[in-house]
């Protein structure tokens, strides 16, 4: 009876060890899977960094080569040159975490390309312009630029909603909250955000 008792308790006992074990690999996989949706979206944030920083690289060429055809338009260049300012105040790596720094990055960003849609209207009244190769040549490096902002936001959006439906669904919310992931704020729609600023003549 002595046996039989010590076999069942060691029957339990196993069948609770692997229960623990069964547990314990299905958070593990649950963690994995945040992890690796978590570093999807930081990769996604990188690509929509570098055709920014792409953008804002190409803006003083821009503005000088336009600057020096339209030399009157003086309230059109101080306001590319503010907004371009500001966008260069914003550390893009410090603002996938933070909700408010999001914004104001976002919002930095929407004053750029308002201020280079301003630029281009500007420049119709310049048909010279439209004969310098070197301003074509930045021109069709802006468009490019500007499409490839549109597909990587298209992408951010896509990867951060994934990832925010992930961390909230159960039960891995419950993993998600004792290992620390938080939701990530994502682009909002602003009027004209769906299009790049006009850049073709």
């Amino acid at each position: 009876m002595k046996n039989k008792g010590l076999l069942i308790g060691c029957g339990v006992g196993a069948v609770l060890v692997v229960i623990i074990i069964g547990i314990v690999m299905w958070g593990v996989g649950i963690y994995n899977d945040l992890v690796r949706i978590d570093e999807s979206v930081t990769q996604s944030w990188s690509q929509v960094e570098n055709q920014y920083q792409r953008r804002f690289d190409l803006i003083p060429n821009l503005v000088n080569t336009v600057k020096g055809v339209a030399e009157f338009e003086k309230e059109t260049f101080t306001a590319v040159t503010e907004a371009r300012s500001k966008v260069g105040q914003i550390n893009a790596g410090e603002v996938l975490n933070d909700p408010a720094k999001f914004e104001q990055f976002q919002a930095a960003q929407g004053e750029l390309s308002s201020a280079l849609s301003r630029l281009m209207v500007v420049v119709e009244n310049y048909p010279q312009l439209k004969a310098n190769e070197n301003f074509l040549q930045l021109q069709a490096q802006l468009e490019g630029t500007e499409n490839r902002i549109s597909v990587e936001r298209m992408k951010f959006t896509q990867r951060v909603q994934e990832y925010n439906t992930r961390i909230r669904q159960f039960p891995a919310n419950i993993i998600a909250g004792v290992a620390g992931f938080t939701v990530k704020p994502n682009f909002s729609a602003q009027p004209g955000a769906d299009q790049a600023p006009k850049v073709e003549f």
